[in-house]
């Protein structure tokens, strides 16, 4: 092996890892989107699927979020509008009439045993606040809606402030903890539409769009391990064409240099 071929030795190396690494995480990427396309199909399911009876509070401790995101359900009870909270959201793609910022309206229903549920009975616009209000009454009600899990908050949401009623995600211990709830539901239910379109609070804005780029991103990590190859191969091509040069021209030259000594 000739000294420019064991320079390329290193180049190779590192070639080699940068392509294991790039082809991996296009593989975990492949394996991302299998996992995205079965939670949507799932999703699609529970979604429109007859509704169930809720889980009752004995099985609330075993609950996973996994097994009953927007799962169908039912359940009745009497709203509590003393201990309604606001959360402000500005809806951007309204499945409804009303969109643009306003609040989701969470209130209490005490369920007959006396363990509590929040319902986000819907969207009301920033305009009409007050409307947060209607639909409440001292009369049991059957809820229809999607079971979803307690919203986490990243580092762009502003902090609730429950004094002020300022409420900025929907948390349910936050809120069960702020209202003085106590034998409250780990998920809440998002309220489907009522039969009237223009009634508020507007249900059935639950958002079931799923981002799902895995793909692409896929596609990118493998195009890159590619193009790495590539890059080395001509990188290669490139000093090894330099040294077949190189010994040309010591050959021509000791060539000519014999020529004077034989005369």
């Amino acid at each position: 092996m000739n000294e420019r071929a064991r320079a390329l030795i290193a180049p190779a190396f590192a070639t080699v890892v940068g392509v294991a690494l790039l082809i991996g995480l296009g593989d975990w990427q492949l394996r991302r989107l299998a996992w995205k396309e079965t939670l949507i199909a799932a999703v699609e399911t529970r979604a429109h699927a007859a509704p169930v009876d809720a889980p009752s509070e004995s099985e609330w401790p075993r609950l996973d979020p996994v097994d009953y995101e927007y799962k169908r359900v039912r359940l009745s009870g009497v709203f509590d509008g003393g201990r309604q909270v606001l959360v402000f959201r500005a809806l951007s793609e309204p499945r409804g009439r009303y969109g643009g910022p306003g609040y989701l309206v969470m209130t209490p229903l005490e369920l007959a045993d006396g363990a509590t549920v929040l319902i986000d009975r819907g969207f009301v616009p920033e305009a009409r606040k007050a409307a947060a209000g209607e639909g409440l009454g001292g009369d049991e009600t059957t809820v229809v809606g999607l079971m979803r899990a307690s919203e986490t908050r990243n580092a762009f949401t502003p902090s609730d402030d429950p004094a002020s009623g300022q409420w900025f995600t929907r948390d349910v211990g936050a809120i069960a903890h702020a209202e003085g709830l106590t034998r409250t539901a780990p998920f809440f239910i998002d309220a489907d539409a009522g039969a009237d379109p223009a009634a508020l609070p507007e249900g059935g804005e639950t958002i079931l769009a799923f981002p799902n780029n895995h793909l692409s991103y896929a596609l990118t990590w493998f195009g890159m391990a590619a193009a790495l190859v590539g890059v080395f191969l001509a990188y290669a091509a490139s000093r090894l064409r330099e040294g077949q040069g190189g010994e040309e021209v010591r050959s021509a030259v000791g060539d000519g240099d014999g020529g004077r000594h034989r005369d």
